[in-house]
């Protein structure tokens, strides 16, 4: 009678831990196969930025699954994306003090083209919100305890707000 039921045919994966692993793939996938189909219209409509902006994400989505030897999730892409975005900006801060207006343009346009992959920015209100909460789990009184409240912002904001201006707030709030 075992035998029998070792050859019933399977109904459906619900119950099996494997399929989180598959689902949490497929999540990385969609920005994944949301570059590839971008890749491709820009191909077609021969738009060579767009082009190789999106082949630089690609490449760096890339490299950072080869630095963890694996699969990457949700919070590793936003975090490539992320720093790509700070260079960007850098850059272009870079470029405008340099007078050299055309690679500030340039590096503009991929800035949007990254930022289009990316989930929406959080509003400066919602950004105070998020301090305030993280300054009372941390029992933040002064300014020495920034680094145990950014300790807790940064993986809630990664991607989702600027680092630099959650510091400042953080700093501007610790404060007063």
């Amino acid at each position: 009678m075992a035998h029998e039921v070792l050859n019933r045919p399977s109904y459906g994966n619900r119950f099996n831990p494997e399929r989180e692993k598959e689902a949490e793939k497929e999540d990385n996938m969609d920005v994944r196969q949301d570059i590839a189909s971008e890749m491709v219209k820009a191909a077609k409509t021969k738009d060579k930025e767009k082009l190789s902006a999106l082949r630089m994400i690609k490449a760096a989505l890339h490299n950072k699954e080869i630095d963890l030897k694996g699969d990457i999730k949700d919070e590793d892409v936003l975090q490539v994306l992320s720093s790509m975005v700070k260079q960007r900006r850098d850059s272009i801060e870079q470029f405008k003090n340099g007078e050299r207006m055309d690679l500030a343009e340039k590096e503009e346009r991929e800035l949007e083209i990254i930022q289009g992959f990316m989930p929406e920015q959080l509003s400066e209100e919602d950004i105070k919100k998020e301090i305030e909460t993280a300054i009372a789990e941390a029992d933040a009184v002064s300014i020495r305890d920034m680094g145990k409240v950014m300790k807790i912002l940064i993986p809630k904001l990664t991607g989702k707000a600027d680092g630099k201006a959650v510091s400042e707030l953080v700093k501007k709030t610790l404060s007063s």
